[in-house]
């Protein structure tokens, strides 16, 4: 005996900030969607580090979705703050939160949080992987799951990422190594434990630079300092690093600082917990598709592009957004609706991913902080 599958007239692929802003908007505009994401829960995993949420787009996302003044509850005071050191751990450049809120930093967490409890219970289906999806034609898709189970749909969008289950319906683009890898590490409460470096990183985000290799941190809500170690690598350069030994794994990697300052080497060397290390993919910049009958992507499934601009979380919620009120515009009109997303999403990703690769260039350049500073004061 054949079950038939459950349809869903709108089915997201991805809980994360894209995903969850489409599904916002929609119910909004009195619009349901079904989310499925592959976590088993909500705290399944942590979110990451802090976002800097710009006016222009992730703030403009949160105002379609009428969450604009909670977010900005949820900001930490002082965020915006900026500074850009040499190796030498020489300052070139310090900068205070001006105030004016433009890139307010906030826990990719609690902004997650915000997102989810502005929904209807149920919306988000914990613990559904998606293993694949085939078009059925006249725009509906059948989309399987882990557990053996499937579903129909009449709008299909893929917002799972850079490694996207949705994106082989629409394009055979596959992220790409840039060149750069990270390791991530964390000082704990770091005014009470770590006051020395809590002063040296400051109250917002933080530069060390030098030629291809960077010390990137950041200040967190609950008083904690992340750091980001990047180097310049040949994609196996992590491979070769036991991170289930923590104590060697520094060791490795300060083999590669071996003539920054002792205080910059020290946020590594005194960092709490697991390291974790992270290559750095890309999507082609310019990435588009030909339109396809039912099914689109936003977000990193769309535009994964290197974090050195700060616009990925950025664009996956302006693109939930705008796909979110182009649907409530053209409620009987779907394929309008995401030729006229599509129309936007593919300049505004492009010129933000030439714009991500050209910072990363200057960030690592041969006279590094220099381009950085020299960026800074162009923007004034």
């Amino acid at each position: 005996m054949t079950t038939t599958p459950l349809h869903h007239p709108i089915a997201v692929v991805g809980a994360g900030l894209g995903g969850l802003t489409l599904a916002r908007v929609l119910h909004v505009h009195g619009i349901e969607a079904a989310v499925f994401d592959l976590d088993a829960s909500p705290g399944a995993r942590t979110q990451g580090g802090m976002l800097d949420i710009h006016d222009d787009s992730g703030q403009e996302a949160l105002r379609a979705a009428g969450l604009h003044e909670r977010f900005l509850e949820l900001v930490l005071p002082g965020g915006q703050a900026t500074r850009v050191l040499d190796k030498d751990a020489v300052v070139h450049l310090e900068e205070d939160d001006d105030g004016m809120g433009g890139r307010p930093e906030i826990d990719r967490g609690d902004l997650r949080d915000l997102l989810l409890g502005s929904l209807p219970e149920g919306t988000v289906r914990w613990g559904a992987k998606v293993t694949g999806a085939r078009p059925l034609g006249g725009g509906r898709h059948e989309v399987d799951l882990a557990d053996g189970t499937s579903f129909t749909t009449d709008l299909l969008v893929g917002a799972d990422g850079a490694w996207s289950r949705i994106r082989p319906l629409v394009s055979s683009a596959r992220p790409v190594y840039t060149g750069v890898s990270f390791v991530e590490a964390d000082l704990l409460e770091a005014d009470v434990r770590h006051p020395v470096l809590a002063e040296l990183v400051g109250d917002g985000f933080f530069f060390a630079l030098a030629a291809g290799q960077g010390l990137l941190a950041h200040r967190e809500t609950d008083g904690g300092v992340h750091l980001y170690v990047a180097l310049e690598a040949p994609e196996e350069w992590l491979d070769g690093i036991d991170f289930t030994d923590t104590k060697a794994a520094k060791e490795r990697i300060l083999e590669h600082f071996t003539d920054w300052d002792k205080a910059l080497r020290a946020l590594v060397a005194d960092a709490e917990g697991t390291l974790v290390p992270r290559r750095i993919h890309a999507l082609p910049a310019g990435h588009r598709w030909d339109r396809v009958p039912g099914v689109t992507l936003l977000g990193d499934a769309a535009h994964l592009m290197s974090p050195f601009a700060g616009e990925g979380a950025n664009l996956a919620m302006l693109d939930g957004a705008e796909l979110g009120r182009f649907l409530a515009a053209r409620p009987y009109d779907v394929e309008a609706a995401l030729t006229a997303y599509e129309g936007r999403l593919f300049p505004r990703a492009g010129a933000a991913a030439e714009d991500s690769a050209r910072s990363a260039a200057l960030l690592f350049r041969e006279d590094a902080p220099r381009g950085l500073v020299e960026m800074f004061a162009a923007h004034g």
